[in-house]
């Protein structure tokens, strides 16, 4: 069998060849430490790959992904709680403006537990005198010899 047309064929024996196009936008970017975390289960990855996607106050309860996606309540439930267990999501109850008791989740693009000590120290030190953390942390060895196009940048989102 032969790739589609357009696509080189690969030199590799076996596995995955990615055929990439250039994404101008309406795009997320998502770090190794999540698309490829070990003790995650697919659930979990794509939950916060979708969640990560979505604008400011979208609606991520249960009751709304399962709304979205095939996999049901119970599996939704069970992914969310793995991102929490790993420092992914956070789900804290809070009152609104008008006191209403409301449930907030913070997605975090870049867990605690995901950043090296090292770039830690320094973005917080950086955050303490008042600048961004994004602008100061370094790029993970993986982007070091890699082209990126111009709009992109190397740093971090700020989380």
């Amino acid at each position: 069998m032969r790739p589609s047309p357009g696509v080189r064929r690969s030199n590799t024996r076996s596995g995955v060849v990615h055929v990439r196009t250039y994404q101008s936008g309406q795009y997320v970017v998502i770090g190794h430490h999540l698309a490829q975390h070990h003790r995650l289960s697919l659930t979990a990855i794509g939950l916060a790959t979708h969640i990560l996607s979505l604008p400011e106050s979208a609606l991520v309860d249960i009751r709304s992904l399962a709304e979205r996606f095939p996999e049901g309540r119970e599996r939704i439930a069970s992914g969310l709680r793995e991102l929490e267990e790993h420092g992914y999501l956070e789900r804290v109850r809070e009152r609104s403006e008008t006191g209403r008791l409301v449930t907030r989740t913070y997605a975090h693009h870049t867990p605690e537990r995901a950043v090296a000590p090292a770039v830690r120290r320094r973005a917080v030190a950086v955050v303490r005198e008042g600048g961004n953390a994004a602008t100061t942390a370094r790029p993970s060895p993986f982007w070091r010899d890699r082209a990126v196009p111009a709009n992109v940048s190397r740093c971090p989102p700020e989380t």
